[in-house]
């Protein structure tokens, strides 16, 4: 009695809300989650007074039904509900506590309701740990974050981008019951910075702030150049890129490639200086060098190369014209491999062998029984390589005796004899 109520008409048409200034009941009550019931009194039009003669004097909000009202209260944590309370005869129209409305206007209204109070919640916003240091994309990319967070009744959620509003033709954010999503469909560098969500409900806010970083492959370095070549050895120089792509660079990949092959091979990767000397260079090739910038998105997509190739030359060397003896190779015939007797069998072709060796080449004479056989068909005689053979054709019973090899050349002669034995077939 003698507190001001407001009654607020909500989405629902089964819902009011009235502002309730509970201090006193909470001193006497010390509530917590309890029900009461309360007797609240109103003023009502009458039904032959039209609205617009006291629209001037409202201190609240329209209300077309009061079957169910919820009394948010100003006290700090906590919420007043009334799951039912009826008007009889009320007729439709504005719910005033003014007491300088003309009294013959109005009627008195008494209604009982239970009223429910609990305790509301504090906003805050529970920021994922993955993004409580920098989220880093990468162009192209989508940017999909969720981040949940508390308060009753529903806290309006807000999001900047370093400090200003958001572009909505780019960024689209949803606010719900418990979460809100920022969404990015194809991230761009214009998109990095530093995004605050704020939470506020009455005169409580929480924010939090998370940082994101849209990146991309880094700019190629601006020119390469051949210092110095020397032994097998060669020195380059570069310039850093212009755009490391909106982050830092992890290094320099430097690659070679001769000019037989023209193929390029990695001679070190993520080098942080802008200078090197490549070594082992094969003797007798030229080559040429390039230089990639390499940072989180991976390599640039190109690299300058040396417009001078580097050659590597074969060291000078200095030969010594003494005097050489020349040595006299010269020799008399030697059978290494003597002949080896032997016993054929009639009708089967048989071969003689011996090894010799006389500088110069000397001359192969075979003799049979001390007779000279050179030009018979009966015989084939060959020489290769210091190995002499003898081939005697389907041999008869005639053709058994002592068979003889002489080798004869300028500085001498020497021979070797064998037995040859022809035995008719069983």
């Amino acid at each position: 009695k003698g507190k001001p109520y407001r009654l607020d008409q909500s989405v629902h048409k089964q819902k009011k809300e009235i502002s309730v200034n509970e201090e006193s009941v909470a001193e006497h009550y010390k509530l917590k989650e309890v029900s009461v019931r309360l007797t609240f009194q109103c003023f009502l039009p009458r039904p032959e007074c039209s609205p617009e003669d006291i629209s001037a004097n409202h201190s609240s909000r329209n209300s077309s039904e009061t079957k169910g009202a919820i009394f948010p209260s100003p006290r700090r944590g906590l919420i007043c509900r009334a799951p039912g309370a009826s008007a009889h005869g009320a007729q439709p129209g504005a719910v005033s506590t003014s007491s300088e409305l003309c009294a013959s206007h109005y009627r008195r209204l008494t209604t009982h309701c239970s009223l429910s109070f609990y305790h509301s919640e504090h906003p805050k916003i529970w920021l994922p740990r993955a993004l409580r240091q920098t989220y880093i994309r990468k162009v192209g990319d989508t940017v999909n974050l969720l981040i949940p967070f508390q308060g009753k009744p529903k806290p309006q959620a807000t999001w900047t981008h370093d400090g200003c509003a958001l572009d909505a033709g780019r960024v689209s954010v949803r606010n719900g019951e418990r979460d809100s999503i920022l969404f990015i469909r194809e991230a761009q560098r214009a998109d990095s910075g530093r995004y605050q969500l704020s939470v506020r409900l009455g005169e409580l806010e929480a924010t939090a702030t998370i940082d994101i970083l849209v990146i991309e492959r880094p700019g190629p370095p601006q020119s390469i150049k051949l210092v110095d070549v020397w032994g097998s050895n060669a020195t380059l120089e570069w310039t850093p890129p212009q755009d490391t792509g909106n982050t830092a660079l992890l290094g320099y990949t430097v690659q070679k490639a001769d000019t037989k092959s023209g193929l390029w091979f990695t001679v070190l990767e993520r080098y942080h200086r802008t200078s090197f000397t490549v070594s082992n260079l094969i003797v007798g090739n030229s080559y040429a060098f390039r230089v990639f910038a390499e940072n989180q998105c991976g390599l640039s997509e190109t690299a300058p190369i040396t417009a001078d190739l580097a050659h590597i030359q074969k060291a000078a060397t200095l030969r010594k014209t003494g005097g050489f003896a020349q040595r006299d190779f010269s020799e008399a015939p030697k059978f290494t491999q003597p002949l080896a007797d032997c016993t054929t069998v009639m009708g089967y072709d048989t071969q003689l062998f011996c090894c010799v060796r006389a500088s110069p080449k000397p001359k192969i004479i075979w003799l049979k029984n001390k007779m000279d056989i050179q030009g018979n068909p009966k015989y084939r005689a060959l020489t290769h390589l210091g190995i002499c053979s003898l081939e005697i054709r389907k041999p008869g019973p005639f053709d058994g005796g002592i068979y003889t090899c002489k080798a004869v050349n300028p500085l001498g002669e020497a021979s070797v004899d064998c037995r040859v034995d022809v035995r008719a077939p069983h």
